[in-house]
């Protein structure tokens, strides 16, 4: 007990060490005007990184929420497409993923698109009209769908059945059972590992870098490509990616904790 406490308790030393370098990183980005050239150019992709990983994340919880409803239907039927569905896209690599929806899957839906407007006589689609960044987003929400579904599914099954039996029993149907005792209670073991997904797609957004999407990543390319100066234009790429993923980390933690003493 008194081991656990104290590595519960130890002095966050590599925190410290995190913040001297991106210290002394800011502080080159303000003293040298080759830092700053490169963080005003790459400042221009941090709202793309944050739009793309915003929208598709919201839509994978809420594609993922109802995959893990659907692995605990009790129609087979259901649960067997669900099960289908959660293997396979967890079994591909994302990058193959955003590949193959932005070229293969986003030309069918407008194939698709384009026979319905013409049953409909309107006007059709060209696929240079899919938006690169939607497509970006179309990939990442289904492939964090996927691993989303488990998280919530683990969350949703971790109720003790007996509660769920006395909500039935006091006359709540479905809705009411899932809002008022299944979910508030599922939310705190789901909350870490949603948190840790949400990280994680901050860094695998930068995938989309490979479509062209002008994000932090693709900027940081770009301005490679202009200056030859490697060196400082991916420091400053690590040093805003850093920025986000630590920073959300430590709130994640924080608000993780304060969860535990409230459960207290």
């Amino acid at each position: 007990m008194t081991t656990g406490s104290r590595k519960e308790g130890d002095f966050p030393w590599w925190l410290l060490l995190a913040a001297t370098i991106a210290a002394f990183l800011m502080y080159r980005i303000v003293a040298d005007q080759l830092y700053s050239r490169v963080l005003a150019t790459l400042s221009r992709g941090i709202g793309v990184t944050i739009f793309v990983t915003l929208v598709a994340f919201a839509m994978a919880m809420l594609a993922g929420l109802l995959l893990a409803l659907g692995s605990m239907s009790r129609f087979l039927l259901i649960r067997q497409v669900t099960r289908f569905y959660v293997e396979i896209i967890r079994g591909v690599p994302m990058m193959v993923l955003l590949l193959y929806v932005a070229f293969v899957l986003a030309p069918a839906l407008v194939t698709a698109w384009n026979w319905l407007t013409s049953l409909l006589g309107l006007e059709p689609a060209r696929t240079r009209d899919f938006s690169l960044m939607w497509r970006a987003i179309i990939a990442l929400t289904i492939g964090y769908s996927a691993f989303l579904s488990e998280v919530f599914r683990a969350g949703l099954q971790s109720i003790d059945p007996g509660q769920i039996e006395a909500a039935e029993s006091l006359g709540l149907n479905g809705w009411q059972r899932f809002r008022h005792i299944v979910f508030p209670q599922a939310i705190r073991t789901i909350m870490p590992p949603l948190g840790n997904d949400f990280v994680a797609m901050i860094k695998d957004s930068s995938l989309v870098s490979v479509l062209g999407v002008y994000d932090i990543t693709q900027a940081g390319k770009i301005t490679a490509a202009g200056n030859f100066r490697y060196f400082e234009t991916y420091n400053v790429v690590a040093l805003i990616y850093l920025i986000m993923t630590v920073g959300l980390s430590l709130l994640l933690r924080r608000l993780e904790t304060r969860m535990r003493r409230n459960d207290r």
